[in-house]
C-alpha cells in the first residue's frame, strides 16, 4: 500500500502523470522487480485500478499478469491479486451500473480481453492447475475466473478444456470442497461448462456429478432449500437434457429413486415462498426431461416404468389433487404427470384409478375435465389438461373405451347424481365458450384416434335438444352446429372432430353423407370466395369431403363416388378444390402444432390446430387429391383390383395361418420327443443303479464264500487233531445216554439236511423255469445267478459231508467204547473227554444250522429282486416300443405335412403370378403401386426358408 501511495502521490503530484502512466508504472514494477513485496504490492495495486480503469489494466497489465502466475506460484497471496485483476478485467458482472451506450461496449471488452486469454492454450491449462491448490485466496479467484472465461467465450474454452489432461475431473474436485463458497461457485463453474457440450455432459455425469449434485440438494433440504439447490437442478437439467446417454446412465443408477421425496411437499398450506416455487418448478422440469417424447421411445419407456415402480409418480398426483398448490406449480404438474403416463399402460392404468378427496370421491380425469371446460380457469391450465387428456388416452384403446362408454346409453348414469367424463365433454362441445368448444372437440378426437371400434360405438350417442323433439345423433349435432355460423374456432374444432371420425371409418362415411344436407353445406363452403379469416374452414370443409369420397364404400346410391366427385367439378371445380385443401397445410399456426404434441399456444385465439390432426392431414391430403382426379372407370378398375388383391391376400393369410398351425403342431410334438427321451434317460438311469445294485450283491457273496471256506478248513483241522486218552469205567453210564442223545439229535440233522436238499432241487427248478420266461436282455445276470446258487448248494453239500464224517467219528467212538468197556477198567478222565468232545461237534452241527438258515435267506433276498428287476426291465423294453411308434407317428405326420406344405407353395407361385399379372395391368393404367406387395412377397421367402428349417430340423430327429 505505501508503494501505491507513492504511485499515487507522485501523479497527483504532478498535472502531466495520468492513470496511464500509473499503470505503466506498475506494470514496469510487476515486470522488473526483484522483490517479491514489490511485486505484489504493484499486483494489489493493479488489483485496485482494474474496476475503474479495466481497459488500460487489461491492455498494460495482462501480460505480466499471466507471468506472475507462472513465475509466483509459491506465494499465494500474489496469485490471488492477479487473479482477481484478471477477472475484473475479463469479467462484465460490474458493468451493471454503466450506462446502456457504454454497456454493449463493455460486453465487446470483456470477450476481446477473454480471447487475448485464451489465444494461448497454456494460459487456460496453467489456470486450470491453480484450481487443484486448496488455499481460498487463490481457488476462488480461479474458480470465478474460468466462469467468466465460460460466460463470454464458451464454446473455445470448453474445447480447451476438454483436451486438457484431467481437465474436467480438476473442476469435479469443486463439488467435494468443504468451504460452500467455492462448492456453491464450482456448481456454477459446472454450468458454464456443460451448457450445449454432449461431449462435458459425458463426462461430468461419469465422473459421480449425480451422485454428489443429489447429496447437495438433500443436505439443504430438497424443495424447501435456497438458491444453491436451484442451481444444482440447473446443472442437472444441462446434464440430462437431450443426452440419451447421460439419461439411461441416470436411470441405470438408480437416481429415479432419489427424486421421490423432492415432491413430498404435503398438503397444508404452510407456505410456498418464491424459491421453494422456483425449485419445485426445475424438479418438475427435471422429471420432463427423462419422459419428454422426444426422446427415444425405449428410454422414455423405461424411465416411466421406474416412476411408478419407485411411486414417484403416485406422488405427483397427490400434489395434482392437494389443495393450496400454487397455479404454476399444479399447471406444470399436470404437464409432468402427462408425460410421465404418455404412452405407458401401467401408468395410464394407475392414472385412471386415481381419485379426488371429495364426497363423494370423483375420477381424477373427471375434476381435470371440469377444470378444461370451465372458461374461468387460467388459459395455461386449460392446455395443460387437455394435454394430460391427451396422454391418458395417446395409444390407450381400454382408456378410449372407457371414455367413449360414458356417452352411451346404457351407461349414462340415470340419477344425475355424478358426472361423467362423456357428459362434461358433450357440455363443452357445445357450450357458448368457443375455447370449451375446441377443447372439448379436440379431446373427444383423441377418444377415437386410431380406433374404428370406437368410432362405430360412437355413432349410438343420441342427445336430447329439446322437450318435445326426438333425439339427434351426435354426429348430427355436430353438422347442426356446423351449418348455424359459429365462431372460427368453435367451427374448426368440429371440423378436426369431424375429419378424425370419419377416417378409416366407412361406417361413419355413410352415416354422414345420409343426411341430405351435409354434402351441399360443404360444396357451399368451399364455393364461396371468403376472406382471409375463413380460408381455414374452407380448407377443412374440402378435406371432410375428400375423406367422405375417399372412403366411401358405396353403399348409397345417391351419394357414391363418382356422383360426389362430379358435384365437386361441376360447382367447385377440382382445381380450385385442391387449391382449398392446401390452405390448412399453408396455415402459419399448422407448422408451429406439427412439431411437439403439447398444445402450448401464446393466447387462446392461436389455439387452432392440434398436433394428432396435423399427422392426419399430412396421410390424407396426397391421397385425397389422387382420388379427387381419378375417372370412373379407374376406380371401377381400382375396385376390382383392390377386391382380387383382398381376396389374394385372404387366401395368403389362410395358407399363412395354416403353416403357422402346422408349425405350432410339429413344434408340440418336437417338445413331447424331447419329453419321452428325458422320461427315456431317466429309465435308462435307473436300470443302471440296479445293475450296479446286482453287482454289489454278487461281491457281497463272494466275500460270504471265502469265509465259508476258511471255517470248514479250521473245522477239519481241528477233527482230525482229536484225539482220545482214556475212559474212566465209572462214567460209563453217562457216555451211554449221551450217545443216545447224539444219536437223536443225528436222526434230527438227517431230517433237515433232506429238507436243504428238497429246497435247493425247488430252487434249481424255478430257476431254470425263469431262465425260459425272461429276456435275452436279462441272461447274463440270471445265468450269474444260477452259478451262486450253484456254488450254494456245493457249499450245502460239503456240509452234509462234514456231517457224515462227524457220524463216522460217532460209530467209530462207540465201537472204541464197547472195545474198551469188554477190555479195560475204567480210568479216572475218560468220560471228560467224551463229554468235551460230543459238546464239541454239537457246536459245530449248530453254526452250520444257522449258516444255512442264513443262506436260505439271502437265497430268498436275491429271487425277490430277481423279480424286481425282471419288472423294471420288462417297463423299459415297453416304452422302448411305445417311443418307436411315436417316433414311427411322427415321421408320417412330417411327411404328409412336407406335402401339404409343397402344395402350398406352389398355390402360392400360382397366386404371386396372377398378383404380378394384376400389377402390371394396374400400372400400364397409371395407378401407383404400393409397396406392401414387395415386402409380402418378402415374407412368403422367410416364410419358406422356415419350411426348410423345419424340415432339416425333423430328418435331424
Amino acid at each position: 500500500m505505501n508503494f501505491l501511495r507513492g504511485v499515487m502521490g507522485g501523479q497527483s503530484a504532478g498535472p502531466q502523470h495520468t492513470e496511464a502512466e500509473t499503470i505503466q508504472k506498475l506494470c514496469d514494477r510487476v515486470a522488473s522487480s526483484t522483490l517479491l513485496d514489490d511485486r505484489r504490492n504493484a499486483v494489489r495495486a493493479l488489483k485496485s485500478l482494474s474496476k475503474k480503469y479495466r481497459l488500460e489494466v487489461g491492455i498494460q497489465a495482462m501480460e505480466h499478469l499471466i507471468h506472475v502466475l507462472q513465475t509466483d506460484r509459491s506465494d499465494s497471496e500474489i496469485i490471488g491479486y492477479a487473479l482477481d485483476t484478471l477477472y475484473n478485467i475479463i469479467s462484465n458482472d460490474e458493468e451493471e451500473e454503466v450506462e446502456e451506450n457504454s454497456t454493449r461496449q463493455s460486453e465487446d471488452l470483456g470477450s476481446q480481453f477473454t480471447e487475448i486469454f485464451i489465444k494461448q492454450q497454456e494460459n487456460v491449462t496453467l489456470l486450470l492447475s491453480l484450481l487443484e491448490e486448496f488455499d481460498f485466496h487463490v481457488r476462488w479467484p480461479g474458480v470465478k475466473l474460468l466462469t467468466s472465461l465460460l460466460k463470454q467465450l464458451g464454446p473455445q474454452v470448453q474445447q480447451i478444456i476438454l483436451v486438457s489432461p484431467m481437465g474436467v475431473s480438476r473442476l469435479m474436485d469443486l463439488l467435494a470442497d468443504s468451504r460452500e463458497v467455492i462448492r456453491n461457485d464450482g456448481v456454477l463453474l459446472l454450468q458454464a461448462l456443460t451448457r450445449s457440450n454432449g461431449a462435458i455432459q459425458k463426462i461430468v455425469a461419469f465422473e459421480n456429478a449425480f451422485e454428489r449434485l443429489l447429496d447437495i440438494i438433500t443436505e439443504e433440504g430438497n424443495s424447501d432449500g435456497g438458491i444453491v439447490v436451484e442451481d444444482c437442478l440447473i446443472l442437472l437439467q444441462n446434464l440430462l437434457k437431450n443426452n440419451n446417454s447421460n439419461q439411461n446412465f441416470f436411470k441405470e443408477g438408480s437416481y429415479i429413486q432419489r427424486m421421490k421425496p423432492w415432491f413430498e411437499v404435503g398438503d397444508e398450506n404452510s407456505g410456498w415462498s418464491a424459491q421453494k416455487v422456483t425449485n419445485l418448478h426445475l424438479m418438475l422440469q427435471l422429471v420432463r426431461v427423462l419422459v419428454s417424447p422426444t426422446n427415444p421411445p425405449g428410454a422414455t419407456s423405461s424411465c416411466q416404468k421406474a416412476m411408478f415402480q419407485c411411486g414417484l409418480l403416485q406422488q405427483l398426483c397427490t400434489i395434482l389433487m392437494a389443495t393450496g398448490v400454487p397455479a404454476d406449480i399444479l399447471t406444470e404438474t399436470i404437464n409432468t404427470v402427462s408425460e410421465v403416463i404418455r404412452g405407458c399402460q401401467v401408468n395410464q392404468d394407475y392414472f385412471a384409478s386415481v381419485n379426488a378427496p371429495s364426497n363423494p370421491p370423483r375420477p381424477a380425469i373427471v375434476v381435470l375435465l371440469m377444470s378444461m371446460v370451465n372458461e374461468r380457469q387460467p388459459f395455461v391450465l386449460r392446455c395443460a389438461v387437455l394435454y394430460c387428456f391427451q396422454c391418458f388416452l395417446y395409444k390407450n384403446q381400454k382408456g378410449q373405451g372407457e371414455i367413449v362408454s360414458t356417452l352411451l346409453p346404457s351407461t349414462i348414469d340415470a340419477t344425475g347424481n355424478s358426472v361423467s367424463a362423456g357428459q362434461l365433454l358433450c357440455g363443452g362441445l357445445f357450450s357458448t365458450d368457443s375455447l370449451s368448444n375446441w377443447c372439448a372437440a379436440v379431446a373427444l378426437a383423441h377418444a377415437l384416434q386410431e380406433n374404428a371400434t370406437q368410432k362405430e360405438q360412437l355413432l349410438r350417442v343420441q342427445l336430447a335438444t329439446s322437450i318435445g323433439n326426438p333425439p339427434v345423433s351426435l354426429l348430427q349435432q355436430c353438422t347442426n352446429i356446423l351449418s348455424q355460423g359459429s365462431k372460427i374456432q368453435t367451427r374448426v374444432g368440429l371440423l378436426m372432430l369431424l375429419c378424425t371420425w370419419l377416417s378409416n371409418c366407412p361406417i361413419a362415411v355413410t352415416h354422414f353423407l345420409h343426411n341430405s344436407a351435409n354434402v351441399p353445406f360443404l360444396t357451399g363452403q368451399i364455393a364461396e370466395n371468403l376472406g382471409e379469416e375463413e380460408q381455414l374452414v374452407q380448407g377443412l370443409c374440402a378435406l371432410l369431403l375428400g375423406i367422405s369420397i375417399y372412403f366411401n364404400d358405396n353403399s348409397l346410391e345417391s351419394c357414391m363416388k363418382e356422383k360426389l366427385k362430379q358435384l365437386i367439378e361441376k360447382r367447385i371445380g377440382k382445381e380450385n378444390f385442391i387449391e382449398k385443401l392446401g390452405f390448412i397445410s399453408k396455415h402459419e399456426l399448422y407448422s408451429r402444432a406439427s412439431q411437439k404434441p403439447q398444445p402450448n399456444f401464446p393466447s387462446p385465439e392461436c389455439m387452432i390446430f392440434d398436433h394428432e390432426f396435423t399427422k392426419l392431414v399430412k396421410e390424407l391430403e396426397g391421397v385425397i387429391t389422387k382420388a379427387i382426379y381419378k375417372s370412373s372407370e379407374e376406380d371401377k378398375k381400382e375396385e376390382e383390383v383392390k377386391k382380387t388383391l383382398e381376396q389374394h391376400d385372404n387366401i395368403v393369410s389362410h395358407y399363412k395361418n395354416m403353416i403357422r398351425e402346422q408349425d405350432l403342431q410339429l413344434e408340440e410334438l418336437r417338445q413331447q420327443v424331447s419329453t419321452l427321451k428325458c422320461q427315456n434317460e431317466q429309465l435308462q438311469t435307473a436300470v443302471t443303479q440296479q445293475v450296479s445294485q446286482i453287482q454289489q450283491h454278487k461281491d457281497q457273496y463272494n466275500l460270504l464264500k471265502v469265509q465259508l471256506g476258511k471255517d470248514n478248513q479250521h473245522q477239519g483241522s481241528y477233527s482230525n487233531g482229536a484225539q482220545m486218552n482214556g475212559v474212566q469205567l465209572e462214567e460209563i453210564g453217562r457216555l451211554r445216554e449221551e450217545i443216545e442223545e447224539l444219536k437223536s439229535n443225528q436222526e434230527l440233522l438227517q431230517s433237515q439236511l433232506t429238507e436243504k436238499d428238497s429246497l435247493i432241487e425247488n430252487l434249481k427248478f424255478s430257476q431254470t423255469s425263469g431262465m425260459n420266461e425272461e429276456s435275452l436282455a436279462t441272461a447274463s445276470a440270471r445265468d450269474s445267478e444260477q452259478v451262486e446258487l450253484a456254488t450254494l448248494k456245493s457249499q450245502l453239500n460239503s456240509q452234509s459231508v462234514e456231517i457224515t464224517k462227524l457220524q463216522t467219528e460217532k460209530q467209530e467212538l462207540l465201537q472204541k467204547t464197547k472195545t474198551f468197556v469188554k477190555s479195560v477198567p475204567v480210568q479216572g478222565d475218560g468220560e471228560t473227554v467224551i463229554a468235551a468232545k460230543t459238546t464239541d461237534v454239537e457246536g459245530r452241527l449248530s453254526a452250520l444250522l444257522q449258516e444255512t438258515k442264513e443262506l436260505k435267506n439271502e437265497i430268498k433276498a436275491l429271487s425277490e429282486e430277481r423279480t424286481a428287476i425282471k419288472e423294471q426291465l420288462d417297463s423299459c423294453n415297453s416304452t422302448v416300443a411305445i417311443l418307436q411308434n411315436e417316433k414311427d407317428k411322427l415321421e408320417l405326420e412330417i411327411t404328409d405335412s412336407k406335402k401339404e406344405q409343397d402344395d402350398l407353395l406352389v398355390l402360392l407361385a400360382e397366386q404371386d403370378q396372377k398378383i404380378f399379372s394384376l400389377k402390371r395391368k394396374l400400372k400400364d393404367l397409371g395407378y401407383p403401386i404400393v409397396e406392401e406387395d414387395e415386402l409380402e412377397s418378402g415374407d412368403q421367402e422367410d416364410e419358406d426358408d422356415e419350411n426348410e428349417d423345419a424340415d432339416k430340423d425333423q430328418d435331424s430327429i
